[in-house]
């Protein structure tokens, strides 16, 4: 009990917004690193928003959240509850009417975004966020946790458009990048 009394005086607790793959036939490595995530966030008192999907990643972190006592808020589409895909692992479940109304949803939720690997979905969602950290919107912590390398791609092509005066400024202000939980704790412990 000292211990939570502890966390909730001395550290912040955080909503953490995760955008991740719902898929299930990827990168096995993903799932331990995704279930790591989850376990480090409820053991130090933040929660996790997300798309409150029962599939991919985003179940993996869930139950992983719910297993080590952590909470969970899943801002879900009504085409998801149509088709039964909720998660069983959601504690509060946001409904939305569509991806756009999600993304605003978690971001009005959420007060540091992690894009764990994923698809279409996960970049849409990342982009929105740090598009509206660029123009003033917020000044949120976004991560880009890059698992494995699996952003390579993408940070190079940021690093590309930067260099031929696409993006103004340095991306690197808007989107920090971490390839362990280690990095992500000090980033959300800099900022916040």
């Amino acid at each position: 009990m000292l211990f939570y009394i502890f966390l909730r005086i001395f550290v912040p607790i955080m909503k953490i917004c995760v955008f991740c793959s719902a898929n299930e036939q990827i990168d096995q490595d993903f799932f331990s690193m995704t279930e790591e995530l989850g376990k480090w966030a409820a053991e130090n008192g933040h929660s996790i928003v997300y798309g409150g999907v029962n599939q991919g990643l985003m179940e993996c972190l869930a139950k992983a959240t719910k297993e080590s006592d952590g909470h969970t808020i899943g801002v879900v589409p009504t085409i998801v509850e149509k088709t039964g895909r909720t998660s069983d692992y959601v504690d509060v479940e946001i409904p939305c009417d569509n991806l756009t109304d999600r993304k605003q949803l978690m971001m009005d939720q959420s007060d540091v975004f992690i894009a764990l690997p994923g698809g279409i979905g996960t970049l849409d969602e990342l982009f929105t966020v740090a598009a509206s950290a660029t123009i003033g919107y917020h000044d949120k912590l976004v991560i880009l946790y890059n698992m494995k390398g699996f952003w390579n791609s993408l940070i190079a092509l940021m690093d590309d458009l930067q260099m031929k005066g696409m993006i103004r400024g340095d991306w690197c202000k808007y989107i920090k990048t971490a390839a362990s939980i280690e990095d992500i704790e000090k980033l959300t412990a800099e900022k916040y």
